[in-house]
């Protein structure tokens, strides 16, 4: 577990920076917190999510942090360093919770003052809603954590932004390049949500919950997107998006071919292995 001595501070107090908060509340960490909105953060006092807050960063009060969380939009990220990284205190420990990397990680590094230390991850978890009234620190319990450091982080911040993982309930910490990460969430994570998004645009479903079982709502339960952030992801990431919508229909066209043709022996055969590896899921 992190040093309880370690003051941490959450930049955005959405879902995520909300969720971050409560748990490191429970586990007794001083929490501090920076975000726009005076009703979110009036709220956020109110809940006891959070020790101290405010809505208009001064080195007085970001300056006494010794991690410091982004829970931002990637563009936001950027802004809020160009803005105010000279408020953070030397030797300040910063990481995020943005769902791309090679796109901000790099940039970051590049424009962050030489006695700070940026390391992005990324934590596989949260919900189709978002605000910080929905701020859950169960989310976290049994999830994915993904480190992605590069050549300029040391170990020992790597060792501490997997231990802030670990400390918020993770159940898996992995490390990936920021490359890789892209790599793997533009299939795992951006490609089911276009396909979401797809199957509830497809056609009108107005009266079609009436008809629905689970199959249909299983796969469209991540439909109900915020499109302000899901866009940005999705063109941040666009290059390796876009393989991941060639790889996922070209499989689809071939299981179209093999219902147009009769071919029962691809059907089945895809069917086969789909079963086998989605197996590795419930396990």
């Amino acid at each position: 577990m992190l040093d309880k001595d370690k003051r941490i501070l959450i930049v955005g107090l959405g879902l995520i920076g909300g969720s971050y908060a409560l748990a490191l509340k429970e586990k007794g960490y001083r929490i501090g917190a920076v975000t726009r909105s005076p009703e979110t953060l009036r709220y956020a006092l109110e809940q006891g999510m959070i020790d101290e807050g405010t809505t208009l960063p001064s080195a007085d009060f970001v300056g006494g942090y010794d991690i410091v969380v982004f829970a931002l939009y990637p563009h936001l990220l950027l802004e809020w360093l160009e803005q105010y990284q000279s408020l953070l205190r030397p030797g300040a420990l910063l990481t995020d919770v943005t769902g791309v990397k090679g796109s901000v990680v790099y940039r970051v590094q590049k424009m962050l003052r030489s006695d700070l230390e940026f390391i992005g991850a990324h934590p596989m978890a949260g919900r189709e809603l978002s605000g910080v009234q929905y701020a859950d620190a169960g989310i976290f319990r049994g999830a994915n954590y993904i480190v992605t450091p590069t050549a300029a982080n040391t170990e020992a911040a790597i060792a501490i932004c997997e231990e802030l993982g670990r400390t918020l309930g993770f159940a898996r910490i992995s490390r990936l390049s920021p490359e890789k990460h892209d790599e793997m969430i533009g299939f795992l994570s951006q490609l089911t949500h276009c396909i979401a998004v797809s199957l509830m645009t497809c056609r009108d479903t107005e009266h079609l919950s009436a008809y629905t079982g689970d199959s249909f709502r299983d796969l469209t339960r991540i439909a109900r997107i915020n499109g302000d952030m899901w866009s940005e992801l999705f063109l941040q990431n666009k290059e390796e998006l876009l393989r991941q919508i060639d790889l996922f229909s070209g499989q689809l066209g071939r299981l179209r071919t093999a219902i147009e043709n009769d071919d029962t022996d691809t059907l089945k055969e895809m069917m086969r292995l789909s079963t086998e590896r989605r197996a590795f899921f419930d396990k």
